[in-house]
């Protein structure tokens, strides 16, 4: 038995061992900071990313761009996971989560090479991380729910550098209003469900026709056009049953023999259609939403009687209606009560771009609200979206956690400069890094410095400069190409986007340091890879 070989895993698996799992781990997820690094800041670049069916999407959205990327490498999909929890978060911050944990693995990568051990640079990174957190909790201001002015330049300073930065003031605007609309309190914390905010599409018009309305939009129209168009002082009812015969749970066979009898039968299932109608009517309601579908018949009944129905209605918009009007979702019709109705002081039937639309306007306590977007073209509404998605969120976290830091790099540089001082006083190996976490985050600014085209370096120590003379705030301003105070600036954004991105990009940093061995089972050689069973990355066009 000497001399034999043992084999372990079946034929075809492919095994990295030791330095090279760690440095192809770390280079894949290098190449995926790099990927969307030009991206950041208000004058960052845009990608085009085209899929398979040949589908374009233009935008500078850190979590969007990777999203649609189609990564293979495992290392690299961790990197892609850091983006999208900070997306689903706070819904702000992808680009530099991203950047953030390559660069941390970057500085790791050269203390590695000095051979310090990934398991004590990962305990340095820990530390480094709680006083991070620190750090910039210390940075926080607070912000009043009611302080419009300050939610709007927290809206804005999420939307500046995307597409719809032209309509910056106009979509901030809308965010705060929309979001300050649907706040609750529970157990003494307001809380913000972005749900509740509907957001409707249109292609057709300028950025600047997009609204918001105070109530809901529909995108159906009547079932009848003999209905009324516009229904004021609207009593609504919102149905979950359908305004028709349903069919019988057992088969059942109906004999008819003469004419009479078929007459009889049809009557009865007038009759039948003319009670369930007659139900509605007898609430009071004037308009009426119905998640399923209405009768032929029963439209006729319904439209003699003068009122406005709209059938086939979504789940999700019934539910909103109900918040937005104070009604209350009926799925029994012998359970249909005055009580019951919602309120809405117009309901009408719209024309937007050619296709008809039902708006329900001046609610009492709109606790739903819809924005209609408007744009040109597909791609430029759909980039106003994701501007608008950052603004919303950014503003919800802002009014939940009451909880602001400057923005323009400020934050990482102090972050830096403090982390520097908190290494000295550290003994071992976890020193230096603590002091490469510190470094890391310097990327941040340096970054903000390139896409605006400033020298990095200048800009760099022109930063460290200011906030060693205690000017905590002091960021860069990349029009202008000079630091300023981003506090009297208002370029602010939540607390919760910073300690995040340290939180997200320390934990994927930490997990990927500690991987030695990486164990890929291929169907064949040229399925997918690199050597040593590792998928390559040449789809993404990194020159590695």
């Amino acid at each position: 038995m000497s001399g034999q070989p043992i084999f372990i895993l079946k034929e075809g698996s492919k095994r990295t061992r030791g330095r090279d799992a760690q440095s192809n781990n770390i280079m894949a997820a290098k190449a995926v900071a790099e990927a969307v690094r030009t991206t950041l800041g208000p004058k960052g670049m845009d990608k085009m990313l085209v899929d398979s069916m040949g589908d374009v999407t233009i935008t500078n959205d850190g979590a969007t761009i990777l999203k649609e990327m189609d990564i293979e490498h495992p290392a690299a999909k961790m990197i892609v996971e850091v983006s999208k929890t900070q997306d689903e978060e706070v819904g702000d911050g992808t680009t530099s989560a991203a950047v953030v944990a390559g660069e941390l693995l970057k500085k790791a990568e050269d203390l590695i090479e000095m051979d310090i051990h990934p398991t004590v640079i990962a305990s340095g990174y820990r530390l480094a991380a709680n006083k991070a957190i620190e750090i910039v909790n210390g940075l926080a201001k607070e912000v009043k729910t009611n302080d419009e002015k300050l939610l709007t330049s927290i809206a804005s300073t999420a939307i500046t550098g995307k597409g719809a930065e032209s309509a910056k003031s106009l979509l901030a605007g809308i965010a705060v209003k929309a979001v300050t609309s649907v706040v609750d309190e529970i157990g003494g914390k307001k809380v913000v469900d972005r749900e509740q905010i509907n957001v409707v599409k249109k292609v057709g018009g300028r950025v600047e026709d997009s609204e918001l309305i105070n109530g809901m939009i529909i995108d159906k129209e009547r079932v009848h056009t003999n209905m009324p168009e516009v229904v004021k002082d609207a009593k609504i009812l919102l149905l979950n049953e359908a305004i028709e015969l349903k069919d019988t749970e057992v088969d059942a066979e109906i004999s008819i023999t003469s004419p009479d009898q078929l007459q009889l039968f049809l009557d009865q299932e007038e009759k039948m259609i003319k009670d369930l109608v007659d139900k509605v009517a007898k609430s009071g309601a004037n308009v009426v939403f119905c998640q399923k579908g209405v009768d032929d018949m029963a439209q006729h009944f319904l439209t003699k009687l003068g009122l406005f129905v709209v059938r086939r209605v979504k789940k999700s918009d019934m539910e909103k209606l109900s918040r937005a009007t104070g009604g209350n979702l009926i799925s029994n019709f012998d359970e249909i009560s005055k009580d019951d109705l919602g309120y809405a002081a117009v309901v009408e039937e719209k024309k937007i771009s050619g296709e008809p639309m039902v708006f329900v306007t001046g609610c009492n306590n709109p606790k739903s609200v819809s924005i209609l977007l408007r744009g040109g073209t597909d791609h430029v509404i759909d980039s106003v979206e994701t501007a608008l998605e950052d603004a919303l969120r950014v503003v919800g976290v802002a009014i939940e956690d009451q909880k602001l830091v400057a923005g323009g790099g400020s934050p990482e540089v102090e972050i830096s400069l403090r982390l520097n001082e908190y290494a000295s006083t550290l003994e071992g190996r976890e020193q230096l890094a603590v002091r490469a976490y510190a470094e890391a985050f310097e990327v941040i600014p340096k970054t903000l410095a390139e896409n605006a085209g400033l020298d990095p370096i200048d800009m760099l120590m022109a930063l460290r400069s200011a906030h060693e003379k205690g000017m905590k705030t002091a960021g860069l301003d990349v029009f202008k190409g000079e630091v300023v105070d981003m506090w009297k600036e208002v370029v602010v954004e939540p607390l919760r986007v910073k300690t995040q991105v340290i939180n997200a990009a320390t934990e994927s940093a930490v997990m990927i340091l500690r991987i030695d061995d990486v164990i890929a089972t291929t169907k064949s050689q040229g399925a997918g890879g690199a050597p040593g069973g590792m998928p390559g990355m040449g789809d993404m066009g990194m020159d590695m």
